[in-house]
């Protein structure tokens, strides 16, 4: 008895968990009302999937959903107040990055800005190399791209989830259009030495790509020093809402528009502005950058450590991935020996804690992280990772919740599962 890919997520937690606890004689209603998460306190840790809209930024985009509706291509009043909006957003992004404002194009999110980035730039019989452990917005649209005629190169990180510069170096052909390595990895939080490669794709005359769609509003993001060419973000990444995004296009860099129709962010990403959505994504920007100069993200990191600190001092047999390699603040990804790390999610989430594990699902079938087994961990150890990630809402009672929780859920599922002969393991892998 498995997970069926088109089974809501609840009902194969509440199917799984009757089956793992002998409550099979229970009626369905007692299990809801034993397990109901919506009368209990809620912590939520898994930011790096999204971040809730804050209330400044809500409000910043309130307006043009109603009152301030106009097209921003019009030329009427309506218009050009909607214009005048996307241009103080395009100058606030800007300003995250250090660049200029028309360098900056709207996107959809993160993916659409990848997407853009990688094909608008390669072309049949170019080279691209990029690393192991992209984001699979980066890494499937250069499969997508092997397919239709260029040659790519995947490299290897070391057990630090850190790509060699001498391997890019190495790798580098006469016909190597295009290097994309991102700058934060999402499920560790590991940053790439950037700026190194950004110096060898110079001296090679390769342009450059980065996806800073983890990093940005995290650290400090300066497009000079390293001297890419291009660069992603994504706005619910840094409680912007989703569906909007930004890609950095550096002046004088030629790139071919992946659909087609009006003039839109000067002939490159054709389509009526998301006005609204570019609007929360500006005051996003400001807000970041406003948390920099108040040391917040200092803050954030001490609260990061203190929540890592505080459950190895109580759980044995668990580590940091990726802990001896600069980190963005809010993240931290700790493997727990002779645990499934999805039925650790379940768990906590039953308590009231949401946290993330680096497997992802495909048609039913579990498969360790890509990132984490391209660091050397065994497949075992893989699944046994779980992703925390803080936001700009997480408070230090927040991480307390989580310290008492998260040691006594470790035990509670290795008394169940004292390696792989889990009831959970054998439901979930059935």
């Amino acid at each position: 008895m498995g997970f069926s890919p088109c089974e809501p997520f609840s009902l194969a937690v509440e199917r799984l968990l009757i089956s793992v606890t002998n409550m099979s004689a229970f009626p369905r209603a007692a299990f809801r009302a034993r397990y109901n998460t919506y009368s209990m306190p809620r912590v939520y840790l898994d930011n790096n999937a999204t971040t809730p809209v804050l209330p400044e930024i809500f409000e910043a985009m309130r307006p043009y959903f109603s009152e301030r509706f106009g097209n921003a291509s019009s030329i009427h009043h309506q218009g050009q107040d909607t214009r005048a909006a996307v241009e103080r957003a395009r100058e606030s992004v800007a300003k995250l990055l250090n660049c200029k404002p028309p360098e900056i194009v709207f996107t959809s999110g993160g993916t659409e800005a990848d997407n853009l980035a990688i094909t608008g730039m390669a072309a049949e019989g170019d080279h691209i190399i990029t690393s192991s452990i992209e984001h699979h917005a980066v890494l499937y649209t250069c499969k997508h791209l092997e397919e239709r005629g260029c040659e790519v190169t995947y490299l290897p990180v070391d057990g630090r989830g850190l790509v060699d510069p001498d391997d890019l170096k190495r790798a580098i052909r006469p016909n190597t259009k295009l290097i994309s390595v991102m700058m934060a990895n999402n499920e560790t939080g590991v940053i790439q030495p950037v700026e190194e490669i950004g110096k060898v794709a110079a001296e090679a005359d390769v342009y450059f790509h980065t996806d800073a769609v983890q990093a940005a509003g995290k650290v400090t993001i300066d497009v000079n020093p390293i001297g890419c060419d291009l660069l992603s973000i994504s706005g619910h990444k840094f409680h912007a809402p989703q569906g909007v995004g930004a890609l950095y296009v550096k002046k004088g860099t030629r790139l071919q528009p992946l659909f087609y129709g009006g003039r839109h962010e000067r002939s490159r990403r054709a389509g009526t502005e998301n006005v609204p959505g570019i609007a929360a994504l500006g005051a996003a920007a400001e807000l970041a950058l406003s948390a920099f100069e108040r040391g917040e993200d200092k803050n954030m990191a001490a609260m990061r450590d203190r929540l890592q600190a505080g459950i190895l001092a109580q759980v044995e047999d668990a580590a940091v991935n990726g802990g001896d390699a600069p980190r963005v603040p809010n993240t931290t990804n700790l493997y727990f020996d002779h645990i499934e790390g999805e039925s650790m999610v379940i768990a906590l989430d039953l308590k009231g804690l949401a946290v993330s594990t680096g497997a992802a699902c495909s048609s039913g079938a579990i498969e360790p992280s890509h990132v984490l087994t391209a660091m050397g961990l065994r497949a075992d150890r893989a699944r046994a990772s779980i992703r925390f990630s803080l936001g700009k809402q997480t408070t230090a009672e927040d991480v307390d919740f989580a310290l008492a929780l998260v040691p006594e859920t470790v035990a509670r599922l290795r008394e169940l599962s004292p390696s792989t002969g889990s009831p959970i393991h054998r439901k979930i892998h059935a």
